[in-house]
């Protein structure tokens, strides 16, 4: 399980500059929990991943993992406990290593290394098959330079070598972001295959309302480094993007229009417009938009 007690990060403090990214977030995941989560820019989404990595350490609270309190060890210390795929399609793996050598420093994480040959013959022949299940091809290139792959193609790589040691929390932070759309959606699709059959407690950023609300089994969503919204069960099930909207509205008072990505200009025109109306207040509750 995962528990988060009043974490706090501020940057840049007693400055000018000052920005308090986290205040006092408190959540906890059971174990096997896909939860998404989404926010406006400087929400403290991505922050609050990194203050989980161990990338920031944070001034307040505490992390825990398992009953194992995390909150002042070091980035590599983290590192057998987590599973993490970046926005960037670059970050998390090494470029001009071939595809299988990838796959073996991502099953020897938290290991200590020794002199034996790198990859044995019955480590080859399991890459092969976990790659085969990612239906990209990969399993014919197992010695191709992971540079030379496609930005989905390496996106899912990334996503299989960040599960390969069963990790006990997976950080997805926008892992389709930088994707076209028909990219974006096979790597979702992967992600929650991967998650499903793996029973991993996930943590997904999107800016994606949609997928925020077709994946996982809850929805938080994130404003000023602090959760305001916390959506799960048959509850998450019923939502739609405009009561998505509607609910943030009347949570945080403040417009998420930034975050209408992947609809069409119509959807956002009503959002929008049902926006403007709940400013108007009383009379517009009964009424719905053609």
């Amino acid at each position: 399980m995962l528990d988060l007690t009043n974490v706090r990060k501020t940057f840049n403090a007693k400055t000018v500059n000052e920005k308090i990214a986290l205040d006092g977030v408190n959540l906890h995941l059971n174990d096997g929990d896909f939860v998404t989560m989404i926010g406006g820019n400087g929400a403290g989404k991505s922050t609050l991943l990194n203050a989980i990595a161990g990338v920031w350490p944070i001034d307040q609270g505490s992390i825990v993992i398992d009953g194992t309190d995390i909150s002042r060890l070091p980035e590599h210390r983290r590192a057998p406990l987590l599973g993490r795929v970046f926005q960037d399609p670059m970050t998390g793996t090494a470029a001009t290593m071939q595809i299988e050598e990838n796959l073996a420093l991502a099953a020897r994480r938290g290991e200590k290394r020794t002199l034996k040959p790198g990859i044995t013959r019955a480590e080859r022949e399991k890459y092969r098959e976990q790659l085969a299940a990612l239906g990209l091809g990969l399993e014919d290139r197992m010695t191709t330079k992971v540079g030379l792959l496609s930005g989905g193609q390496r996106q899912a790589l990334t996503l299989l070598m960040a599960t390969l040691k069963k990790p006990r929390l997976l950080l997805l932070d926008e892992h389709t972001a930088a994707l076209d759309p028909r990219t974006a959606e096979k790597v979702l699709q992967l992600s929650e295959k991967i998650v499903t059959e793996n029973k991993l407690m996930t943590l997904m950023v999107t800016h994606n309302m949609r997928d925020a609300i077709r994946f996982g089994n809850r929805l938080i969503m994130m404003n000023e480094g602090k959760i305001i919204l916390d959506i799960a069960g048959e509850e998450k099930q019923r939502l739609t993007v405009e009561n998505l909207m509607t609910a943030f509205f009347k949570a945080s008072g403040e417009e998420f229009a930034n975050d209408i990505v992947g609809l069409n200009l119509a959807r956002q025109a009503r959002i929008l417009l049902h926006m403007a109306l709940m400013r108007l207040g009383a009379g517009y509750r009964n009424q719905k938009i053609a």
